[in-house]
């Protein structure tokens, strides 16, 4: 099959994170297939009730794991396409790469390459359940390349994430009388006002730290003092978040309840030769996965503009780019480990 079909195939499958059933059952029989033409094995991972991640390998251990993730954010359409872009959720962020990588592993075994691995994850777009999962299973990988649009240009790094949940508690009281009250979004608005001030890491290659306020909700009614209020904050990480998680929780003391929903460090990866180079601001499963899936890579087709958005889709030419540069990196971390 070639990439094009496959990443439509993909994307008409619905897979929004925690109904990536479907969509795992068809990457499953597309591995097995590829698993009984080269002497491979392909198994599910439990990640949780009805759950799997799907893993693949050829050869005695997976020198070289291609990975990324089969589900997608809401909400679903189908896939479309013209002369240049294929459309569809999914398209760019994460179907087009996995079709890509699935391509290049199908090359590869036909030209008699093995110690390959394939890991399709569930989970990325919320909480990265799957990349927390695989962690802990160790097949002997030595190398990582996980799949994230970065317009086919190997990252050097990528930022982490830090996401909280901000709740403050007052007393509710007739707006007439505010005296008699206490208000939490008041309180909420002085512990905002504190956390914007803070002065957040940079980093040499990944740049600055940002911060998104991406949620505010509050009170009853316009005349009444509100009793609570909440809001979700989310700041992209630079380093290993230890300053700013001290710092945050300083700037916030006594005025609300802080609740660390979501940590993930940042990462900086590893440059090889023939590649062209980029930093991204966004995050990966990469810093989850931990050591057992060995040194980790990212690069894959598509902007991370169209991402997640009501036009997304992938250039067919970056589709079909990606397949041979991951054979072509595949290749040269396979030579490496043999020299």
């Amino acid at each position: 099959m070639d990439v094009i079909q496959l990443t439509r195939e993909l994307v008409d499958i619905p897979s929004i994170t925690e109904d990536e059933e479907a969509v795992g059952r068809y990457v499953f029989d597309y591995l097995k297939r590829l698993a009984d033409a080269f002497r491979g094995r392909v198994e599910r991972l439990e990640v949780s009730l009805n759950r799997y991640n799907i893993f693949a390998q050829w050869g005695e251990a997976p020198t070289v794991t291609f990975s990324t993730h089969m589900d997608t954010v809401p909400p679903f359409f189908p896939s479309q396409e013209d002369e240049d872009f294929v459309y569809g959720r999914g398209s760019c962020d994460a179907k087009g790469i996995l079709a890509a990588m699935l391509v290049a592993v199908d090359n590869l075994l036909v030209a008699d390459v093995r110690n390959l691995g394939v890991l399709a994850l569930v989970g990325e777009e919320r909480g990265s359940a799957g990349a927390i999962a695989a962690a802990n299973v160790d097949r002997g990988a030595r190398y990582l390349i996980n799949g994230e649009p970065t317009e086919n240009k190997l990252a050097l790094g990528t930022k982490g994430a830090l996401r909280y949940e901000l709740k403050a508690t007052g007393r509710p009281a007739h707006s007439a009388y505010p005296e008699l009250g206490e208000s939490a979004i008041e309180k909420l608005l002085d512990a905002l006002q504190k956390i914007r001030a803070l002065s957040l890491p940079t980093d040499r290659i990944l740049g600055a730290s940002t911060m998104n306020i991406g949620t505010i909700n509050g009170g009853s009614a316009p005349n009444v003092i509100p009793a609570e209020a909440k809001a979700e904050l989310l700041i992209r990480l630079v380093d290993d978040g230890k300053s700013t998680r001290r710092d945050l929780q300083e700037a916030v003391n006594g005025l609300l309840e802080v609740e660390e929903i979501l940590y993930i460090e940042a990462k900086l990866l590893e440059n090889r030769s023939g590649f062209a180079t980029t930093t991204v601001a966004y995050t990966s499963d990469i810093p989850l996965l931990g050591d057992n899936w060995g040194k980790p890579f990212l690069m894959g087709p598509g902007s991370i503009h169209a991402a997640h958005t009501d036009h997304e889709r992938v250039p067919k030419s970056e589709l079909l780019v990606a397949v041979r540069l991951y054979e072509k990196l595949a290749r040269q971390l396979l030579k490496e480990v043999t020299e």
